[in-house]
């Protein structure tokens, strides 16, 4: 049966971690979506010390933004990030937010059709000050909205606060 489950919350919130260990508490061998593109050494560096937390339970498949892709039904897959996977979008069209954000819902439904458990992990991103830059205030509308999309689909949505889980639905 089909279940999402949303977990968002700010940077070092630990949704990641959250997230891991519920994967974990529901199958012996989840599988682990990562959706990062490498932009620099530094985010290789944080991408390194992810995979090494995960253990060899899990499966591991790196996609960029055709989650779709991937025929994951019967699984629990764990996606991390939405918010690198919909910067993905954004930049490949060039910072239109309209042309991302129909991009990502369309991809996000046609993936969620499957018969699996998914658990997203975003960034909410919207809480801090309005930046004085045009494009981090347009990717932060854009996520914004694709986030709204996803809790509206999800079965339960967490939000983390100083490593602690807060259920909101």
């Amino acid at each position: 049966m089909k279940r999402i489950i949303f977990i968002t919350g700010g940077a070092r919130s630990g949704k990641s971690t959250y997230a891991e260990k519920m994967a974990l508490s529901l199958s012996p061998n989840p599988v682990y979506l990562a959706t990062a593109r490498i932009w620099d050494e530094e985010f290789r560096q944080r991408v390194i010390r992810h995979q090494q937390r995960r253990g060899p339970e899990w499966t591991n498949i790196e996609e960029e933004k055709q989650l779709s892709r991937h025929q994951l039904t019967g699984r629990i897959v764990l996606i991390d990030c939405v918010t690198l996977w919909c910067t993905n979008f954004f930049f490949d069209v060039n910072a239109d937010t309209d042309r991302a954000l129909t991009a990502a819902k369309e991809e996000f439904d046609r993936f969620t059709r499957q018969d699996a458990t998914f658990i997203f992990v975003t960034n909410e991103i919207g809480m801090g000050a309005t930046s004085d830059n045009e494009i981090q205030r347009k990717f932060t509308d854009m996520q914004g909205w694709m986030n709204q999309h996803i809790a509206a689909q999800a079965d339960e949505v967490w939000l983390m606060v100083s490593g602690i889980p807060v259920k909101v639905k």
